[in-house]
């Protein structure tokens, strides 16, 4: 069971090697990187390529470690007593599997993705250190033990938004996905747009990058957004020289699919009007 990258990802040696060794050390992979890396792909892009199933569990602020086992409702049960029902009697009813559950009692290995884990409370990561140890846990409701009966392959990202505990980073394989060189992005875009013309690839690629160096960018536009931009240059037909900026404005058309806030806008609008005056 090894992951090569498939048809539709592009996967540097580098991050092969990382998912290879958090499957055969049977630990979870941790991968940081830029937002628009390709890191949630990666999750469905290593199911698909090893004929798994995938779950997802998408992390937000108010996100509990709780909800990735189970949750018991206790509400609705007072509710049923109050009215008679005949369920009331099996608390069984009443539990909501997380997706630990699901995947600790699934009937093969799946893939299980935890999204962005930076998103969640600080406490987060370690509330989930020895289920994510030991595969398993304990329903208090019914005095049961959940154990996985195959270990998944678990792959949680993050954006880096805040530090993850010590503890935690024991636990895991890291890897940190590099932002694409123009070589690696060119196979990439391939992927995507294939058969996109070379002049048009490189006139393209060269812009973004210059932006991407701009110096005093709030927010570095990403992979996915150049995607976008390029199947935005393909449905308006625009060729190499339409894509020339002038003295008049330091945008590159159809800027709207690369900077995604005011300040950048502002910040290149300020670079022309620096350059008109230096002529």
């Amino acid at each position: 069971m090894r992951f090569q990258g498939t048809d539709s990802y592009v996967a540097p040696e580098d991050l092969t090697v990382a998912v290879n060794a958090a499957v055969t050390l049977e630990r979870p992979l941790l991968v940081k990187g830029e937002p628009g890396t390709g890191k949630t792909e990666l999750a469905r892009q290593v199911a698909d390529a090893l004929g798994l199933t995938m779950l997802e569990w998408n992390i937000k602020s108010t996100t509990r470690a709780q909800q990735g086992l189970y949750e018991y409702d206790a509400v609705s049960r007072l509710r049923d007593s109050q009215l008679g029902e005949e369920r009331v009697h099996d608390v069984r009813n009443y539990l909501k599997k997380g997706k630990l559950w699901e995947a600790f009692e699934a009937g093969e290995k799946v893939v299980l993705l935890i999204d962005e884990i930076d998103k969640a409370d600080i406490e987060f990561p370690n509330d989930l250190l020895q289920e994510l140890d030991k595969m398993e846990f304990h329903v208090y409701e019914t005095g049961e033990t959940i154990r996985a009966t195959h270990r998944p392959i678990v792959i949680i990202t993050s954006n880096n938004e805040k530090e993850l505990p010590d503890a935690f980073l024991r636990r895991c394989f890291f890897h940190y996905i590099r932002f694409p060189d123009t070589e690696t992005m060119k196979q990439i875009v391939e992927v995507h747009h294939p058969g996109i013309k070379d002049a048009l690839l490189t006139t393209a690629l060269t812009q973004f990058y210059e932006v991407r160096d701009t110096p005093g960018l709030k927010k570095k536009p990403s992979t996915s957004e150049v995607l976008d931009w390029l199947k935005l240059l393909l449905a308006e037909d625009l060729s190499p020289e339409d894509l020339k900026r002038d003295g008049a404005s330091a945008l590159p058309k159809l800027h709207g699919a690369l900077l995604k806030n005011e300040q950048d806008v502002h910040l290149f609008e300020r670079l022309a009007f620096m350059a008109r005056g230096q002529r």
